[in-house]
């Protein structure tokens, strides 16, 4: 069974052009940082020289451990008092020295360096109970309305700042003895703290104290060594490589030709636009003949890829939120999943290409999506759906985690997990949306499926008053291909519906077709006395007639090709055998012939069939196995040879299921029964 090739016109071009637009307007304008590397390995390119300035990011372990020590611990604040400082200064150039006034000059500039370090008091600070104990190793010092930390030991306490003041004079004056001149001028007792502790400040600091941790480490000139080649990628080294990385795709832009720019985007664009179509086209070209389908398919597939555009361009961080893996649900609610795979994974070749982590996000969400389209088939109704959320958040956490632990044991970052819960969750809230698109573009979902075989639909209800037998007809095929259908696990919604459908057309003429003709021997039948060629072109116009009523009744595309396949091009052979048989030219027999289409998909072959099983067993007189058996292989024989079949996807195996499901269903209706016998009088 082969399928015919289809045209590939300006209807399946200018969609594809639209989509390749789309991606270049919206694709970043920013250079991508183009290194992959891994903690432990060797540095495979050249070495790498920083291009900037930049920050040394602390890693998330870092930042936690600082956190928590800031809140185990108080760090007092002071503020710096210009009085302290300025009456200090006045006191010492009027302070009597005695015979060694001459010290004064280098006393007052002494001192000045040791207030513009700090001075604090030797008493102990004391806090309300209830505050963590307070820390010797930083202060915080507000000066000129800002506040900045600096290490405890930078500043002075009273007793060290007389014990420096006597240090650094004697260097000066080694003969002097400047210990008992300070003592005895009073030159010790002019020494006051001039930074003075705040209280209300250090406890109020002490509730924000995380937010005081500074999240970087250091710092890289630009023009410095980062790695250099086959250099290990140490620990050390990979933090400032993702320091440099992110600094990078934050502010570092294309400095190049734009046009460069833009025909880089091109090629990508095209790239992704040529590997989508031959995706189809390898997987089912039919769908560039339903442009409903075809629509949808480039729609989800544009929404994933913007999406991934936009979150890189806004937040990249926010990246792990995104439900992608809604876009394989929505692929899979009008798509067989041959279809969907490919699909699914070309939309998230954006993320691949553009996100900084594109190579983790893309395992990510492939995962995620591929395991959702199996598991949404037992978790898709109700609150069922947010256990296929729940599955498909483990999923994603056991990806996320194999990327850490092979990230030499990097650890996980919560908030991370936090927004791959919320996108998960997201997939619930964001599926109704099927709806719409199944509005907007005309499209069969299983539950409009459901609903459209429901009898009480009033085109059905029509079809059932204008031509019962037709509709009796099509009750019983849709029994047969749901059978059948069930055995080869085709789109049992999707069949059914077509069963019921199929014939619509004959309800414009139903007493044409001798299902709905009386039984009453007085009558006179349609066909009595007509010309074979007039007939068959009453019995093909069902056909014509059938898709004129989908069309204005705006039956799905699927649904409605059923009508036009449900014959093929096959002969009206009743018609045909009495036009040569007449005499008739054999040359001359287009007239005879359906012009609808060969079936293709695999449900358009089991309607074919059994649509001639089920009208043809009515005139059957032998229901024996072998006769049933040899009815339904020479249905199926004589449309093989008619080349029905040839450009459907059905394979031979299928087939022989279906026959010999036929075959079994048959025997089932036709079994003989046993006779009652009538009871005797009295």
């Amino acid at each position: 069974m082969q399928i015919s090739m289809p045209k590939i016109n300006r209807r399946v071009i200018v969609p594809l052009l639209v989509v390749f637009a789309v991606l270049v307007l919206f694709m970043p304008r920013t250079a991508k940082f183009n290194y992959d590397y891994r903690k432990g390995s060797p540095w495979p390119y050249e070495t790498l020289i920083s291009q900037f300035d930049f920050p040394i990011l602390k890693t998330e372990e870092q930042l936690m451990s600082e956190m928590e020590e800031a809140g185990a611990s108080t760090i007092p604040y002071y503020r710096f008092s210009e009085e302290v400082v300025g009456n200090t200064m006045k006191a010492l150039q009027s302070l009597d020295l005695g015979r060694y006034n001459s010290l004064r000059p280098t006393l007052v500039n002494r001192m000045n360096d040791i207030y513009g370090k700090g001075v604090i008091s030797d008493a102990k600070i004391k806090l309300d109970r209830g505050y963590a104990q307070v820390s010797n190793d930083v202060i915080f010092i507000q000066k000129n309305k800002r506040a900045t930390k600096y290490p405890r030991s930078e500043v002075y306490r009273v007793s060290d700042a007389q014990t420096q003041l006597v240090s650094q004079m004697s260097r000066t004056y080694p003969d002097v003895n400047l210990d008992s001149l300070f003592r005895r001028s009073g030159v010790y007792d002019l020494i006051a703290p001039n930074l003075i502790f705040d209280k209300t400040m250090t406890e109020l600091g002490h509730a924000n104290s995380a937010d005081f941790v500074s999240p970087t480490s250091g710092y890289v000139n630009a023009d410095q060594k980062i790695v250099s080649k086959g250099e290990i990628v140490t620990p050390e080294i990979a933090q400032i490589l993702d320091s440099y990385k992110a600094e990078y795709n934050k502010i570092f832009g294309y400095d190049g030709p734009r046009i460069l720019l833009w025909l880089g985007d091109m090629l990508i664009a095209l790239a992704i636009v040529v590997i989508l179509f031959f995706c189809i086209f390898y997987t089912n070209r039919l769908i560039f003949e339903d442009r409903n389908r075809y629509y949808y398919l480039l729609t989800v597939f544009l929404i994933t890829a913007v999406a991934s555009f936009l979150i890189e361009r806004l937040s990249p961080s926010l990246v792990y939120l995104m439900p992608f893996s809604i876009s394989a649900l929505y692929l899979l609610a009008f798509f067989k999943k041959r279809v969907v795979m490919p699909a699914y994974m070309v939309s998230l070749l954006p993320l691949l290409v553009f996100s900084g982590n594109g190579v983790e996000l893309f395992v990510i969400f492939l995962t995620a999506g591929v395991v959702s389209m199996r598991t949404f088939k037992f978790f898709s109704k109700g609150w069922l759906q947010f256990v296929n959320a729940l599955i498909i958040f483990l999923v994603e956490l056991l990806v996320f985690t194999g990327f850490r632990l092979i990230d030499a044991g990097r650890s996980l970052v919560w908030m991370n997990l936090l927004m791959l819960f919320g996108g998960a969750v997201l997939t619930v809230a964001m599926y109704p949306l099927i709806y719409l698109f199944e509005r907007v573009f005309n499209l069969v979902s299983p539950t409009k499926l459901i609903e459209m075989t429901d009898t009480n639909n009033p085109l059905l209800q029509e079809l059932a008053q204008n031509a019962p037998g037709t509709f009796q007809h099509c009750l019983q095929v849709m029994n047969m291909v749901d059978a059948a259908g069930r055995a080869v696990h085709a789109n049992v919604p999707l069949l059914r519906a077509g069963a019921l459908y199929h014939d619509l057309g004959k309800m414009k003429n139903p007493n044409c077709f001798i299902e709905n003709e009386s039984s009453n021997p007085g009558l006179t039948r349609y066909h009595d006395g007509k010309d074979p060629r007039d007939s068959a072109r009453d019995i093909i116009r069902h056909v014509a007639d059938g898709m004129a009523i989908a069309e204005e009744h705006k039956l799905p595309g699927q649904v409605s090709e059923f009508i036009l396949t449900h014959h093929g091009t096959s002969a009206t052979g009743y018609f045909l055998n009495q036009y040569l048989n007449a005499g008739g030219d054999p040359s001359d027999v287009a007239d005879f012939y359906y012009h609808g289409r060969k079936p293709q998909t695999k449900e358009q072959v089991i309607l074919m069939i059994c649509d001639s099983v089920e009208a043809a067993s009515r005139t059957l007189k032998d229901f024996s196995p072998e006769a049933l058996d040899h009815f339904v292989e020479g249905i199926v024989a004589g449309k093989e040879k008619m080349g029905q079949l040839e450009e459907s996807e059905i394979t031979v195996h299928e087939l022989f299921v279906v026959k010999a499901v036929l075959k079994t269903y048959l025997q089932q209706i036709y079994h003989e029964r046993v006779e009652y016998p009538q009871r005797r009088d009295a």
